[in-house]
C-alpha cells in the first residue's frame, strides 16, 4: 500500500518548511533594503528643515540643499553646544551628529528626564537633555536657526520644525513631518495657507515672556497681541491647543530659551 500523502504530519511539515522559507526572504529582504530605508529616512529629515526654513526648491538634490545648513548639539539645560567630551559620549551611546536621533534619545533613561504634572504642558513625558539645532550662514552670519519642536495634539503627538530668523525671536517657518491629527480638521496644520500665517509673528511679548500661540477662531487685526497670535485650525480647538503647547515649551524655559538667548547675546 502507497504512503498517504495527505496525512496530517505531512501537511504540517509542508506548511513549516513554507513558512520558514517565507521568513528567510523576508528577513533578507529587511537585511538588504534597510541601508535604503536609513537613507531616505535621513533625506525626508533634511527636506523637512530645509521646507520649514523656506529654503526647499525644486531644481536641486536635497544633498545639494542641505549642505548649507550646519548641525550642531545643543545641551538644553545649558543651553551652549555640546563639548567634545558630551559629543562622544553621545557617539558611544549611538547618537552621532551625522546620524542623531532625537526620538531615540528622548526615550534613552540615560540621556533624558521624566516630566509630571505642570512640567509637561506639551504631554511628552520625558525631555531629552541635547537637541540638534539646524543653523543656515549667509556671509559668515547666522540667517536661519531650525529647531525641532514636538507635542502632543488631539489623537497623536506632532513632530515638526520650527525656523527662527537671525533675530531668533521672529519666525521664519514651521512645518510638522509626522502627526495623526483629523484629516481637514486638525490634519490642517499641513495646509501651506496655515503654515504661512507663522512667518513674521513674534516669540515673546513686551515683556520677554513666550507668548506664541494659536488662538480659537482669527487673530483681530490691530489687537496688541496681535505680532504673537496665529489663527485657530477651524474645528481643531484641541489639535491648535496642542501647538500652542508645544511652541511654548521647546521656545521656552524648558526648551531651547537658554540657547535662543546665548545667539542674542552673539555668544
Amino acid at each position: 500500500m502507497s504512503a498517504n500523502n495527505d496525512s496530517i504530519q505531512k501537511t504540517i511539515l509542508v506548511a513549516v518548511l513554507l513558512c520558514l522559507v517565507c521568513s528567510i526572504i523576508v528577513a533578507g529582504s529587511a537585511v538588504s533594503l534597510k541601508p535604503i530605508q536609513v537613507k531616505n529616512k535621513l533625506e525626508d529629515k533634511k527636506k523637512n528643515i530645509l521646507a520649514a526654513a523656506g529654503l526647499l526648491v525644486a531644481d536641486k538634490t536635497i544633498d545639494e540643499q542641505f549642505k548649507q545648513v550646519t548641525t550642531r548639539i545643543v545641551n538644553l539645560e545649558t543651553g551652549e553646544y555640546a563639548n567634545e567630551t558630551e559629543l562622544g559620549k553621545l557617539a558611544e551611546s549611538g547618537y552621532p551628529v551625522e546620524k542623531f536621533d532625537q526620538k531615540k534619545l528622548a526615550k534613552d533613561p540615560g540621556f533624558s528626564d521624566k516630566l509630571v504634572g505642570s512640567e509637561d504642558p506639551a504631554s511628552i513625558k520625558r525631555k531629552e537633555k541635547y537637541a540638534a539645532v539646524y543653523l543656515v550662514e549667509k556671509e559668515g552670519q547666522i540667517d536661519r536657526i531650525i529647531l525641532p519642536v514636538h507635542g502632543y495634539g488631539l489623537w497623536s503627538t506632532l513632530y515638526g520644525f520650527v525656523a527662527l530668523e537671525s533675530d531668533a525671536k521672529t519666525i521664519a517657518g514651521l512645518g510638522f513631518y509626522a502627526h495623526a491629527e483629523t484629516p481637514g480638521l486638525g490634519g490642517e496644520v499641513d495646509n501651506p495657507s496655515w503654515k504661512s500665517l507663522w512667518e513674521g509673528k513674534q516669540i515673546y511679548n513686551d515683556q520677554g515672556d513666550v507668548a506664541i500661540g494659536v488662538v480659537k477662531g482669527k487673530v483681530v487685526a490691530g489687537n496688541p497681541k496681535e505680532d504673537n497670535q496665529v489663527d485657530g485650525l477651524s474645528g481643531a480647538t484641541l489639535t491648535s491647543n496642542g501647538v500652542t503647547n508645544l511652541m511654548r515649551f521647546w521656545l521656552g524655559k524648558q526648551g531651547f530659551a537658554a540657547y535662543l538667548a546665548s545667539l542674542e547675546q552673539g555668544v
